[in-house]
C-alpha cells in the first residue's frame, strides 16, 4: 500500500512561487511514475504534469511549461512540483497521483491518490 501525502499549498499573490511536496510512505517510489493535477471549483480534475524517472518520460500541459516542474528527492521519498509565475487561475485543490508499472502520463491510469492541497492565488 503506498499512501500520498501532500503539503506546500497556500494563498499567494498573482507572479508569485509556491512549491507543492508529496510525501510517498509504505513502499520507495523510485520506479513509479508521479503525476500532479488539479481541481478547481466547479471545474473537472486536470492534468498538470508528470514524471517518469526510470522510463525518462515527462509530461507538461502546454500552458504550464516553463512555469511548472516537476522534481524529487529519493532520499525523501518525496516529489515536488515548483510553480512559479502564478496566474489567479491556477487556484484549484492539487493532487499529486503515483502509477505503479508504465508511463499513464495525462490520461492512463494512476494507483494511488493524495488528498490534495489547496493553492489559491490572488489577483
Amino acid at each position: 500500500q503506498v499512501q500520498l501525502v501532500e503539503s506546500g499549498g497556500g494563498l499567494v499573490q498573482a507572479g508569485g512561487s509556491l512549491r507543492l511536496s508529496c510525501a510517498a510512505s509504505g513502499r520507495t517510489f523510485s520506479s513509479y511514475a508521479m503525476g500532479w493535477f488539479r481541481q478547481a471549483p466547479g471545474k473537472e480534475r486536470e492534468f498538470v504534469a508528470a514524471k517518469s524517472w526510470s522510463l525518462g518520460m515527462t509530461s507538461y500541459v502546454d500552458s504550464m511549461k516553463g512555469r511548472f516542474t516537476i522534481s524529487r528527492d529519493t532520499a525523501k521519498n518525496t516529489v515536488y512540483l515548483q510553480m512559479n509565475s502564478l496566474k489567479p487561475e491556477d487556484t484549484a485543490v492539487y493532487y499529486c497521483a503515483a502509477a505503479l508499472t508504465g508511463w499513464p502520463g495525462p490520461r492512463g491510469k494512476y494507483d494511488y491518490w493524495g488528498q490534495g492541497t489547496q493553492v489559491t492565488v490572488s489577483s
